[in-house]
């Protein structure tokens, strides 16, 4: 009677024990889901953040990049401007000398 009174006894104390692994389980979980919850929600405000930062910095480059194509247009501009100007000094150089050697000819043939 005894030995039957200590199986029932180990029987009901498993059927106890797996309600409550069964119980503790169910509780995890649902902690689980409720721990992640903010956790989750701090990591999609992180990444909408992020997001918007990067959508910034992709707007910001672009800025930069139309700046240095301007900066570089107005380079050339200037490059060129300066090449016509060399130019036109040579050429007013050259016709200046041409000037003055046509005056110190005419000089040399006037009588003293």
């Amino acid at each position: 009677e005894l030995w039957i009174s200590l199986e029932e006894h180990h029987d009901a104390l498993e059927l106890i024990m797996s309600k409550y692994r069964k119980q503790m389980l169910q509780l995890l979980q649902g902690r689980k889901g409720e721990d992640a919850e903010p956790v989750l929600k701090v990591h999609q405000a992180n990444s909408l953040e992020i997001e918007s930062q990067i959508d910034r910095i992709c707007e910001m480059g672009e800025v930069m990049r139309k700046a240095i194509q301007v900066d570089d247009d107005q380079f050339f501009k200037v490059r060129e401007k300066l090449a016509q100007l060399e130019l036109e000094n040579k050429e007013l150089r050259e016709l200046l000398s041409i000037s003055k050697e046509s005056f110190e000819v005419g000089r040399e043939d006037l009588p003293d």
